[in-house]
């Protein structure tokens, strides 16, 4: 139907990873015997390889297709990952470095989003005493930790999502695209 906006492309490519699986697993399959020098066996393996890498660059080339064409509302992005309930992790962290074991902050922040949800209001808009409830280890701190931004700037290993991070790996791609011809 014209008037639909599917991701068609994502779900296509995500039908692809099916098929993708299904190569690796006959390599790994006619691998798997192998002694220490080549074997005719390898003959099996061309079909699977070829197959993968053909698919993986039909999907890029569509990727890229589609994500120029993409239009952001940033409005609409930052409420829907401003929902306080996708930083949970962030609240057992928040525990856990006040001396909670991590057993026990997973347990308290589960039974902290079921009364979230029973209550109909999000995690920011319960009181401290309802926390507390829960778990004695919070603080007036606890909101903190349930603002995007800061969750997003804590997030700082290898590959994480904070800006600083970002900005890097954005800065990385962007060399490497400058010295293709």
């Amino acid at each position: 139907m014209p008037q639909k906006k599917n991701p068609d492309v994502c779900e296509l490519t995500r039908g692809k990873t099916g098929r993708l699986i299904g190569n690796l697993v006959s390599l790994l399959s006619v691998l798997k015997g192998l002694p220490m020098t080549y074997n005719r066996d390898l003959q099996e393996d061309k079909e699977a390889v070829f197959d993968s890498i053909d698919q993986v660059k039909t999907a890029l080339e569509v990727y890229a297709g589609m994500l120029a064409e993409i239009e952001l509302i940033e409005d609409r992005a930052r409420q829907a990952a401003d929902d306080p309930g996708l930083l949970a992790t962030d609240l057992a962290d928040y525990l856990v470095v006040r001396g909670v074991p991590f057993r026990q902050a997973h347990e308290a922040i589960g039974k902290l989003v079921a009364y979230s949800l029973e209550q109909r209001r999000g995690l920011a808009e319960l009181r401290l005493e309802e926390f507390k409830q829960f778990n004695d280890r919070f603080g007036p701190d606890v909101f903190e930790s349930l603002d995007l931004n800061r969750a997003i700037d804590r997030r700082t290993g290898i590959g994480a999502p904070s800006r600083k991070n970002v900005a890097a790996e954005l800065e990385r791609w962007d060399a490497i695209l400058r010295e293709r011809p």
